[in-house]
């Protein structure tokens, strides 16, 4: 079943950010957009490399009026851990989410029920917050952030031109299509 347009539920949980652990409500994610970044576990091999990437292109997702959640089953008592020993965790300023009950992973679908374990799975959420994209990768496959903001980028676009798409690769500033009976089998 697919979770395009599904509304997130209610949720209350503790992050860790700025050195400091504050509480996060979809109330948070109503009125901007979000990315919810779903990772395994903390102290692993290719999650660092993620929200690292992710820190370093954070500005550009801020500049769209796009908050990022770095979401694992952690506490945060653990990310606040991670983020003291780790070099790469130490530069990240966006919200780490700290999941130990599993209820932000079985909302979004991505619990591994048998490790109690986040698949690495990218959701980004409109400003009202209803998904409107998402990728589930494999446990040994990294993400790009690139990518990631390409996509909100996409999905800000049509959600402000209804009647516009965004073809394949497509950036900012390049040309769209608007969906009609003469592009049928024109393309």
């Amino acid at each position: 079943m697919s979770l395009i347009n599904k509304e997130v539920s209610e949720f209350s949980v503790k992050a860790y950010q700025n050195h400091e652990f504050r509480t996060i409500t979809k109330d948070n994610l109503l009125g901007q957009w979000s990315v919810f970044f779903f990772y395994p576990a903390d102290f692993t091999f290719v999650c660092p490399t993620e929200l690292e990437d992710l820190e370093n292109h954070y500005d550009a997702f801020r500049k769209l009026g796009c908050e990022i959640y770095s979401v694992s089953c952690d506490t945060e008592f653990v990310h606040k851990a991670w983020h003291d020993h780790s070099e790469r965790i130490a530069k990240i300023t966006y919200p780490m989410v700290a999941d130990p009950t599993h209820a932000l992973a079985r909302d979004f679908e991505v619990l591994i029920e048998s490790a109690g374990l986040a698949e690495r799975g990218t959701f980004i959420i409109n400003p009202e917050g209803k998904i409107v994209a998402y990728e589930i990768n494999a446990g040994n496959v990294g993400r790009n952030a690139d990518e990631l903001l390409r996509k909100v980028q996409a999905c800000q676009f049509v959600h402000e031109h209804g009647d516009e798409v965004c073809p394949a690769k497509w950036q900012p500033g390049a040309e769209t299509l608007k969906p009609s009976l003469d592009l049928v089998g024109a393309l």
